[in-house]
């Protein structure tokens, strides 16, 4: 948290050497009446000075106190009297940031003459204290309002910025405090609550602190124990189900980071939300305000950042005298840390060098020495982001064992006293037995960062390989830097590629070393582990660059409705406030040509230089017509949405070109305060008049100079030009790996992918035969998904008393009689009466193939199918979630759990459920979740169909997405594949959840071996954020779907026997425009051996037109074996034709 600090000006005004302030522990024992209505306190502070304060005997000392506050002596033989007649400091004397010459007006000096040996002497004092919350000015309006110290009927703010208490120096304190309130009224501290009543509560903290908190507001309540740590959440109205998240989440954090670092200083930890907009931490507890604290994101973002400053900066204090290493190292072990246990550090730290790069221009840099807190994009992409990669770069070179022992050993030695980045160099040392003066002082006291540059790379064969040679270069004006360089190697025959790491001190380092085979290509610091000076092609094009730049021409369009190009320029002039650059605003029609010596900002559709833009983005995959536009698989409607795109200037790379575009005048002032939050993004949909973002993304990275093509000498061969993402296939076949890398730490598990596993390892087992319709093991599947049901404790909602069975019989198929069927349900009651009949419905299917019914490939007939992934992992999810939940949870809305039966036979089980359930009725149903084919996720997106049947879905699993790290790939079309197809029918908005099509669906392959366990978890925790906040929503989804509720088809299930013939292509299920895309083919297959790849579009079979995939599959389901067919395709663009002869499945 920013701190107001008056030290240096103080010491002068007193003229008290630094050094007799180090030692001891001034005490304050405070008693505090607060009347909120009236803005007014009543203290007695009782104040124990130490003896190190002293020169000899007694003497005067000096304090400052919040002006108004009139402070009189209630101990016998001590005056205090007003310091009124003392000069002020000029500016050379004291520190020009100081609160004396910012906010003097609010402060007053005492002088207190104390007898020799009085150490301990009261102060009374009263008065007003109400300073208004201010809006503290950064560019583009990205700051929260402030305030010094408030008393107010809303909330009461009191820090070391208000003065609230007596400041005799920058020593730390200890205290005690008792506070008077109205009734219903609680007040915060740091520490330890000694004292709770009905109008009095009680905090103390015997450990020094370097200011003094007090927080009150009309909170309500909420605890839980994390082992010696209570965690507390305090809301300014009851809301359960939040503050439960954040007693869960927070206890999983301190948990982590004390494992990590040392134990937790303090015996609780606190969220309270404060009345107005702030992301403050102090010792013990963090203040975030009402709408912060209900993003989603913010659960594993701000909150654990703050979570973590009670080891830095509150627990470990940072000595600001020498710069902020607490804001770098806390964001290094919170933002970055998280990041990288999702697999995502990478993409992190070029976010953050990318942020240096476009916000902290020469004239905006600084050394570390010089930051004390954010107040712009700049401070922060310095004193934040230079700091991150520093400590980033530290535990590289030392190594994850050392750097942690580090760590430990720094907090251990610093707690509950100040520390500078010396402290932490001597600790380092100390632990590494290296000498690391060189690495502190180069980006510590230094400014600026490296530029690299490669020069040159060859490779000569010889007997054993190739030694290869390459020359890199520091580029920058400064002297060169010492600097450990990763260079990466894509080799010929190899999967994973040769990595190394090599010492440069000089500003050009030629560096040779032997590969085993031909190298293809050589990247330098492919992860983006050093801190450097990003080159413009290493990054796409992004806001930040253009909120970054130091000149902006913003053009408004002169010919677009007069409400519309008011709105525009209302934004354009408050950014144009901003003191850090300079900005002009224009018509189009003001000028004839886009100047190339600054970023150009292009607002609205009707602007005349519009087509520049779409012209400089025709390098990637984005279309835009009258009606939307397209990126990549997502499409966008015009109609109530907002688009934002930005490119490179076409006639200066340097610059950016950004394009603001929406019809929906009420959603330009929501633009405005929402755009500089979103600086690394290339591309952004908004919707609605908020507005609420619906897409975002970043263009792809082309012909990055920090990856070149190997030449080779034996042969003057140069290398084609290889894509950068190592998870493509090269030209030659190779596909490069880089060694995986573990994250410093992770969070306690909430889910078993071993108890997962274990479910699919049941249910896919040989002796289970496929699980077959009508068969024995059937049975036994169900029976074992009742006793996990039972182990759970979900409630029964069988026909039968106490059963978990869902009971009826049919005739289906290839069966002559009739046979048993059941579904498998269970129940979590509701427990809000107003919501009762409501329900929330989550669901997978448990059965399968058996030995090839109803739908079997050629040659696979008899054999078992064991359904691992189809859909023994939708089971296992959801017995997983059902663990979890069962015993514990209270939601609003009753959650039914249920295994349906003859999914594969036509859905058999999911249209009985919705045709005679009558406890939980289908018009009564918010929305259903439904797993199907989701045990092999990878490092794929997960897909949910179906999310254009309401219209909140997109929101919920972005939200999902946020809060899980989790990349969700939202499709909106529904393809009924699955159960939810029954809910759809009836008009109840439903979704799947699909990790994605494999060569093994439907097919004897579908074994345990090939599920991925990490991908378990994944979508277990964004179902588990999905079924949560569906349960505790208040209204019904709004339903997209044209059936109104509870009215199905009422169509008796048959089986579904599926296409004889197959193509072999496989679909790219999130692609939603017409024809089909496909991801591949499947081997040997027709559409194989036709020349069909990887994004083709096939647009046509036998002249008929493909409009989806239903329609593709009712084309082939009108086809036999061996006939011929005609398929119509685009292959970037160009129209293709091919004939073919399909085969039977």
């Amino acid at each position: 948290m920013k701190r107001l600090l008056a030290i240096f000006q103080f010491l002068a005004l007193t003229c008290l050497p630094v050094s007799l302030y180090a030692q001891e522990n001034i005490h304050h024992d405070i008693k505090v009446v607060i009347d909120p209505e009236k803005h007014w306190i009543d203290i007695e502070d009782t104040i124990t000075l130490p003896d190190s304060f002293f020169n000899v005997g007694g003497g005067e000392v000096h304090f400052i106190i919040h002006k108004g506050l009139q402070p009189v002596s209630n101990t016998e033989g001590i005056a205090i009297t007003n310091y009124e007649d003392k000069t002020q400091p000029s500016q050379s004397e004291t520190n020009p940031n100081s609160i004396f010459q910012q906010n003097n007006e609010m402060l007053e000096h005492y002088i207190v003459a104390l007898p020799v040996d009085v150490r301990t002497f009261i102060v009374k004092y009263n008065g007003e204290i109400h300073s208004p919350l201010q809006k503290q000015k950064e560019e583009s309006d990205r700051s929260f309002s402030e305030t010094s110290g408030i008393i107010s009927s809303n909330g009461i703010y009191l820090a070391s910025s208000t003065y609230w208490y007596p400041w005799f120096s920058d020593d730390l304190v200890t205290f005690s405090m008792n506070v008077h309130l109205p009734q219903g009224w609680k007040a915060i501290s740091q520490g330890e609550r000694t004292r709770e009543e009905s109008i009095v509560a009680g905090w103390k903290s015997q450990y020094p602190q370097d200011e003094i908190y007090l927080i009150a507001g009309k909170f309500t309540e909420y605890s839980r124990q994390a082992g010696s740590v209570q965690t507390l959440v305090f809301l300014r109205n009851p809301d359960e189900k939040l503050a439960n998240k954040y007693l869960e989440t927070g206890s999983q954090y301190l948990k982590m980071y004390s494992k990590l670092l040392g134990p937790y200083p303090y015996k609780k930890f606190a969220l309270i939300e404060n009345f107005w907009q702030t992301g403050y931490g102090m010792p013990s507890f963090t203040l975030l305000g009402s709408k912060i604290i209900r993003f989603p994101f913010i659960l594993h973002s701000s909150y654990p950042h703050e979570i973590l400053h009670n080891w830095w900066a509150n627990g470990v204090f940072v000595d600001l005298s020498s710069g902020n290493w607490g804001e770098g190292l806390t964001a290094y072990l919170s933002d970055h840390l998280i990041k990288e246990q999702r697999g995502q550090g990478k993409e992190y730290r070029r976010t953050t060098l990318q942020k240096y790069t476009d916000y902290a221009a020469e004239s905006k840099d600084f050394p570390l020495t010089e930051f004390r807190s954010r107040h712009s994009s700049a401070t922060e992409a310095v004193g934040y982001g230079k700091t991150l990669m520093f400590f980033h770069m530290l535990r590289l070179q030392l190594g994850d064992k050392v750097f942690i022992k580090g760590l430990q050993k720094f907090y251990q030695e610093f707690k509950f006293k100040r520390a500078a980045f010396e402290d932490l160099r001597e600790v380092f040392e100390e632990v590494s037995g290296k000498d690391l003066q060189i690495e502190f002082n180069q980006w510590i006291k230094q400014t600026g960062a490296p530029e690299i540059r490669i020069n040159h790379a060859s490779a000569q064969a010889d007997k054993k390989g190739y030694q290869l040679t390459a020359v890199l270069e520091q580029t920058q004006k400064a002297p060169a830097y010492t600097l450990h360089i990763p260079i990466t190697v894509t080799l010929q025959d190899f999967q994973e590629a040769y990595q190394t790491r090599v010492l440069m001190n000089d500003r050009r380092l030629e560096v040779s070393f032997h590969v085993p085979s031909k190298p293809l290509r050589l990247e330098v610091d492919p992860e983006f582990d050093l801190f450097r000076r990003l080159d413009k092609y290493e990054t796409p094009p992004a806001l930040s660059r253009a909120f970054g730049s130091d000149k902006l021409l913003i053009i408004l369009p002169s010919s677009a409705s007069e409400d519309i190009l008011n709105e525009y320029r209302k934004v354009a002039e408050s950014w144009q406030k901003s003191p850090s650059r300079q900005m002009e605003i224009k018509l189009d029609n003001e000028i004839n040509k886009l100047p190339a010596d600054r970023t150009v900002w292009l607002f609205g559709k009707e602007n005349i230089f519009n087509p520049k833009i779409i012209d400089a983005m025709k390098g990637y995959d984005v279309s835009i017509n009258d009606s939307g536009v397209s990126i990549g698989e997502s499409e966008i409607k015009r109609k109530n949405h907002s688009t934002i795109f930005t490119t490179r200037h076409p006639d200066e790379p340097d610059s950016a070109l950004v394009w603001v575009s929406t019809d929906n005048v009420s959603a330009i002032p929501g633009l405005g305060r929402k755009l500089p939050h979103y600086g690394k993004y290339s591309y952004l949909a908004f919707e609605g008049d908020e507005p609420s973002i619906v897409l975002k993304g970043r263009w792809p990275t082309l012909n990055s100079p920090m990856s070149v093509p190997i030449k080779l000498s034996d042969n003057d061969e140069t290398l084609p030009s290889l894509p950068l993402q190592r998870v493509e296939t090269t030209p030659l076949g190779v596909v490069t790996k880089l060694a995986p890398r573990q994250a410093l730490a992770y969070l306690p598990a909430v889910f078993s992918a071993e108890r997962m596993t274990s479910v699919i390892s049941f249910l896919a087992d040989e002796k289970m035969k496929g699980r077959g319709l009508g068969t024995a093991e059937l049975d036994k599947a169900a029976d074992f998904i009742a006793s996990k049901f039972h182990e759970a404790g979900l409630e029964t909602i069988g026909g039968k008393k106490g059963s978990y069975f869902q009971e009826w019989s049919d005739k289906i198929g290839e069966f002559d009689q009739n046979i048993a069927l059941k579904n498998v349900v269970g129940v979590i009651q509701g427990s809000n009466p107003d919501l009762k009949g409501q329900s929330v419905v989550l669901s997978a299917h448990y059965d399968h193939l058996g030995l090839g019914w109803p739908d079997v490939r050629q040659g696979n007939k008899g054999k078992i199918h064991p359904g691992a992934d189809d859909n023994s992992s939708g089971v296992a999810i959801l017995l997983e979630l059902a663990q979890i939940l069962g015993k514990r949870w209270k939601p609003d809305r009753t959650v039914v759990f249920v295994a349906f039966t003859g999914e594969e036979a036509g859905l058999m089980g999911s249209k009985h459920y919705v045709k005679i359930e009558k406890k939980f009725p289908v018009d009564k149903i918010i929305g259903v979740l439904n797993l199907d084919t989701v045990g092999r996720l990878g490092k794929k997106k997960l897909m949910i169909f179906g999310t254009g049947s309401a219209r909140e879905w997109i929101h919920i699993f972005m939200g999902a997405g946020y809060v899980t790290g989790v990349p969700i790939e939202a499709v909106s079309k529904d393809f009924g594949s699955s159960d939810q197809k029954s809910f759809l029918d009836a008009g109840v908005p439903a979704v799947q959840f699909f990790s994605g099509p494999h060569l093994d669906y439907h097919s004897p392959t579908d074994t345990i071996d090939k599920v991925d366990k990490a991908g378990l978890i994944k979508v277990a925790s964004v179902v588990k954020e999905a079924v949560e906040y569906l349960a505790g929503r208040e209204e019904q989804l709004t339903s997209l779907l044209d059936t109104q509720r509870g009215f199905a088809s009422g169509k008796s299930a048959k089986p579904d026997q599926g296409r004889k013939i197959s193509l072999g292509t496989i679909p790219n299920f999130a692609y939603e425009g017409k024809g089909i895309r496909i991801v591949g083919t499947l081997p040997d297959s027709p559409a194989e051996k036709a020349g069909l790849q990887k994004d083709d579009m096939l647009t046509h079979i036998n002249g008929n037109q493909i409009d989806n995939l239903r329609s593709f599959s009712g084309l082939l389901k009108s086809m036999k074996p061996g006939d011929t067919v005609v398929i119509t395709f685009l292959r970037e663009g160009n129209k293709k034709i091919v004939s073919v002869e399909v085969e039977a499945r």
